[in-house]
């Protein structure tokens, strides 16, 4: 069982049911932004489901110097806020530097730190110290083992709010396998476990200028995933993925995603078995 990690109403870990990370790749818009979330929060209530925002301010390490990257930190801060705020559901989004880490802290409620960056040990260091829950994704060019190395960089600073989220390793080029033995592996540093099943299916730079993707394959992995016991599903999505300026290719349609999570979530609930009672 791994520890469980308070976020206000939502709670992950600790053998709670599935909880869900989703939502647009990047900021489009702030209207869009907020649409996406209503649309999600709407659905996870019908569904019973914990969901916790995710949209990225900045996208950092695009294929191409030209690729639409968000409206940046401060404009896309903004926007989260109101999400948080309008909604009452926590958001997620990504930092790239120690500088983004404070104004980020006091918006989001998890700071996430890209796969790419799982192993900049100051950027890691200065998000714990932030107090706030840090979700770690783990590179394409590691191992699961090696994050418990990365583990220990936040433990070190007395800090223990820790998700840790698999997303693929490079297999060959253009390409990401998703081994199924990392999920159980990583749950043995005791921290909540997340598996990223849309940039799981993601061909990096698989279009030239940008990345491609295998959205069919998402289910198929999401429901392996869950069978393992995972703690929470990541997945992006958006209204009209072929019009996404921002991983569109693996993103889930919006309207796709209903009958996805009943099937995740009856996957989820053989696995971690009934609910405890709370009359005794």
């Amino acid at each position: 069982m791994t520890k469980e990690i308070s976020l206000g109403s939502v709670k992950i870990g600790g053998d709670r049911p599935l909880v869900l990370i989703a939502g647009p790749c990047v900021i489009e818009s702030e209207a869009a932004t907020l649409r996406c979330a209503e649309r999600l929060m709407t659905l996870c209530n019908g569904l019973s489901i914990s969901l916790i925002f995710k949209a990225s301010y900045d996208k950092a390490n695009r294929t191409s110097l030209t690729a639409f990257r968000g409206p940046g930190m401060k404009e896309g801060l903004q926007i989260l806020k109101k999400v948080k705020e309008s909604l009452g559901i926590p958001v997620l989004s990504d930092i790239h530097s120690i500088e983004q880490v404070q104004p980020a802290a006091e918006v989001l409620d998890i700071l996430q730190i890209p796969a790419f960056l799982c192993r900049q040990t100051d950027l890691i260091v200065e998000a714990a110290r932030s107090g706030k829950v840090v979700n770690i994704k783990k590179g394409q060019f590691l191992a699961p083992w090696d994050m418990e190395n990365v583990v220990g960089k936040v433990v070190a600073t007395g800090h223990d709010k820790i998700i840790l989220t698999e997303r693929g390793v490079s297999f060959g080029y253009n390409n990401l396998v998703s081994d199924m033995r990392s999920l159980p592996i990583m749950r043995r540093f005791g921290y909540p476990v997340v598996f990223d099943a849309t940039h799981s299916v993601q061909l990096p730079g698989g279009q030239g200028g940008s990345s491609g993707g295998q959205r069919e394959f998402v289910e198929y992995l999401g429901r392996a995933a869950v069978a393992t016991g995972v703690d929470g599903i990541f997945m992006e999505v958006h209204e009209d993925p072929e019009k996404a300026l921002c991983d569109g290719p693996n993103s889930v349609r919006l309207d796709d995603l209903p009958i996805l999570l009943k099937k995740l979530k009856a996957i989820d609930a053989i696995v971690k078995g009934p609910a405890p009672r709370t009359d005794r």
